[in-house]
């Protein structure tokens, strides 16, 4: 099926339904994504601030075979966001629907809009001694519609789940404009197919999230993080086995930290305080939390921090960590989350050659690291910088050229380097896509690394659902002209 641009017919029809305020400029922002592969098009910039409008502008590209194409805070890496060849098609930001409409207390829920701003709805939480713990590096940029779309991860996976775990209920608007209204609060809801788990995560290619009822916690009152020299991933490994026996529940992170992305900060952002003089190759920097005021006994202490250092000890006698590091107050500890959440901004100004966001099973980590070296050494003199969620499996293993050196000199490595470590990653049982989605960056590995039967299923439900193919066109599983 194939789609029309964005013509002078159809424009007047949507500004004939829709108030002034709607219609943005096309501004650059709308058409670029962080990383600079894609550059979009567009026919107009819809910004509407109620879902009736968001329904009426559906409504009405889809009588016309009109695509559009979900913009939200512009953060997400895989080109979701952005249409670069094809129809020009409406682009639908969701920046003015940016209310809290509800803080449900006795539910432990809060109900807000897609364009609301992740750091603001954290601290709408907080304002109500509450937690809601999605944390990613873009947080105060990025907006939670969008990180429903893409089903986002982030540092608090480990205890907290992804983005579709922290979701009870939708409103949404489908590809024939037809309005969801589906902002439950319930923790079990059995009644068939479940729309909201197959709209999250769908990048915009099934419907419009407009709005979400979101799971609240308990507000952490002890808080501590750890910083720590380990000798290799799989002394990291063996430290997350002794740490989720020891302190279960209370992981609330556990990152894996290459000496290369410290390097990259001293390089490109040297403001940033390095927590070792003399870093080891491979770090972890590990979240605890507990909901009690007077912390508890671990490992024969008698509070969280006493008891952390015991379990430490333990493991610099089983030669698992070197050094360590232990917050001493709040502003510490986000010091070094500081660090770690900079690290991917160090990456873009250094510049990628490939970046991949994968996930293995979490035993096949240490095989992944040590086979993926050999890989990429073997297109020359690289520098890798692998980093990330080992708790949930979830590692961003980058390539980078030489010091001094641009990506673009090695632009003709891209395309073999990502096959040599997705074939990896498929041959250990991976994922070539843990938390960032598909987007149009990925379409054709998708293609190429995914189950066939579930590709057949996917394609059968955009038909079925957006059998005009105007949702995201070419996004995720097919481009539709």
């Amino acid at each position: 099926m194939s789609l029309d641009p964005l013509g002078a017919t159809t424009l007047t029809t949507l500004q004939n339904a829709l108030p002034a305020a709607c219609f943005k400029p096309i501004e650059p922002r709308y058409l670029e994504e962080p990383r600079g592969f894609f550059r979009g098009v567009a026919g107009a910039v819809l910004a509407p601030d109620n879902v009736q409008d968001v329904a009426k502008i559906v409504k009405i590209c889809n009588q016309n075979r009109v695509g559009i194409v979900p913009y939200g805070g512009g953060t997400g890496l895989v080109s979701g966001q952005v249409l670069p060849e094809g129809p020009a098609p409406v682009v639908l930001s969701l920046e003015r629907l940016n209310k809290i409409r509800e803080v449900a207390l006795g539910d432990n829920v809060i109900v807000a809009e897609a364009g609301v701003i992740l750091a603001s709805l954290q601290a709408k939480a907080a304002q109500h001694d509450r937690l809601f713990p999605l944390s990613l590096a873009s947080e105060g940029s990025c907006q939670i519609g969008g990180n429903l779309a893409t089903n986002a991860g982030g540092i608090g996976v480990l205890r907290y789940g992804n983005a579709r775990d922290l979701c009870l209920g939708l409103e949404a608007v489908l590809p024939d404009g037809t309005i969801w209204h589906g902002l439950k609060h319930l923790r079990k809801d059995n009644t068939g197919y479940d729309l909201k788990n197959l709209l999250i995560g769908s990048e915009g290619s099934l419907g419009i999230i407009t709005a979400a009822a979101l799971k609240l916690f308990a507000r952490p009152r002890v808080m501590v993080s750890t910083f720590l020299c380990v000798k290799d991933p799989t002394a990291a490994l063996r430290l997350l086995e002794m740490f989720q026996a020891e302190l279960g529940g209370m992981i609330s992170a556990f990152e894996l930290i290459h000496r290369q992305g410290l390097e990259f900060l001293d390089e490109k952002l040297p403001a940033i305080r390095q927590p070792f003089a003399a870093p080891s190759e491979w770090m972890v920097l590990a979240d605890i939390s507990v909901g009690i005021s007077v912390g508890i006994p671990v490992g024969g202490g008698n509070d969280l921090t006493s008891g952390l250092e015991t379990l430490l000890a333990r493991a610099m006698e089983q030669g698992l960590v070197s050094d360590a590091l232990i917050s001493q107050n709040e502003a510490q500890r986000q010091e070094f989350w500081t660090l770690r959440e900079t690290i991917p901004e160090a990456n873009r100004l250094i510049g990628a050659i490939n970046s991949h966001d994968i996930s293995v099973p979490i035993s096949r980590i240490p095989e992944l690291i040590t086979r993926g070296e050999a890989l990429v050494a073997a297109f020359g003199d690289l520098r890798i910088n692998c980093f990330g969620h080992l708790g949930d499996g979830n590692l961003h293993y980058n390539v980078y050229p030489p010091k001094g050196r641009n990506r673009d000199d090695f632009s003709h490595l891209r395309a073999g380097i990502k096959d040599a470590i997705y074939g990896l990653v498929d041959q250990l049982g991976g994922s070539i896509s843990a938390e960032h989605g598909i987007g149009r960056l990925k379409l054709e590995d998708l293609q190429k690394y995914g189950d066939p039967a579930k590709l057949a299923a996917m394609r059968a439900i955009k038909s079925a659902l957006d059998p005009n193919g105007i949702m995201n066109p070419g996004a995720v599983v097919c481009r539709p002209w």
